[in-house]
């Protein structure tokens, strides 16, 4: 089974990228399951009903989310509406929406489950209990289960890859915008990395306009980050999965400029 995991799409241009990626990706038949992250899709902060619904008629199977779940305040009904969004699974009980969706394809059913980690950020219930609980009290999860971990430390993200290793598919980290380059397969058959990268101007501080940023960074005073344009690339990972077994059998860092 072939799946594509897009890294944090971040605005109207990462959006625009997303669909013409997954245009040439579907034409050469690169892709049985796509997920996407698309906490920063509208406005840089949060998703809308609108803006979901755009990703999902651009390839998107199940989209996952992070700690910008609530900017838009909006959105928050749609939540408990369409079970292919996501919000991290150790969100606070009684939170809309929910941390875990499975869909019946072709080549056998996926799985995804989406968390949070906690350190330098809100104090959430514990992703390691959070995923155990869910992969002991879920049925019929099917062989191929991935993972969004979104979250700020690597170390984090380290840990809860090898936590899992062997019980899922694939774990991937999300949330800093910035690639790394240690994808790998661990030792029990989890496809890893440790952040897929952002889905949005390249020519930015992490999809935010330059002179803005700095300018908070210069002086200390609050100010209101603009998105940026320039340089549009998509930036995630290609993972080949054995869907008899649900191990996976090769990760490929994917970083395409699109125009």
């Amino acid at each position: 089974m072939k799946i594509i995991m897009i890294g944090d799409i971040v605005g109207g241009a990462g959006r625009k990228a997303f669909a013409r990626f997954m245009i040439m990706t579907k034409h050469r038949g690169e892709a049985d399951f796509v997920v996407a992250n698309a906490e920063n899709a509208a406005g840089g902060k949060g998703i809308t009903r609108a803006v979901a619904e755009e990703l999902f008629e651009a390839g998107a199977d199940v989209l996952t989310m992070g700690d910008h779940a609530w900017d838009q305040k909006e959105s928050v009904p749609f939540f408990d509406v369409e079970r292919r969004l996501l919000r991290p699974a150790n969100f606070a009980p009684g939170c809309p929406g929910r941390g875990i969706h499975s869909t019946d394809t072709p080549r056998g059913r996926v799985t995804v489950i989406n968390l949070i980690g906690r350190v330098f950020l809100h104090p959430y219930d514990c992703p390691f209990r959070a995923a155990d609980a869910l992969l002991a009290r879920e049925p019929n999860l099917g062989r191929v289960i991935l993972v969004d971990m979104h979250a700020e430390a690597t170390s984090e993200k380290v840990a809860i890859g090898r936590y899992l290793d062997g019980r899922v598919s694939a774990v991937v980290g999300s949330h800093t915008h910035v690639q790394t380059s240690d994808e790998t397969i661990l030792p029990k058959g989890t496809a890893y990395i440790t952040d897929l990268g952002m889905t949005g101007a390249k020519d930015s501080v992490i999809g935010r306009d330059l002179p803005s940023v700095l300018g908070s960074f210069l002086t200390g005073m609050p100010s209101k980050f603009e998105l940026a344009t320039d340089q549009v690339a998509l930036e995630g990972v290609w993972i080949d999965v054995d869907e008899t077994t649900g191990r996976a059998r090769r990760i490929e860092r994917i970083r395409e400029f699109i125009a």
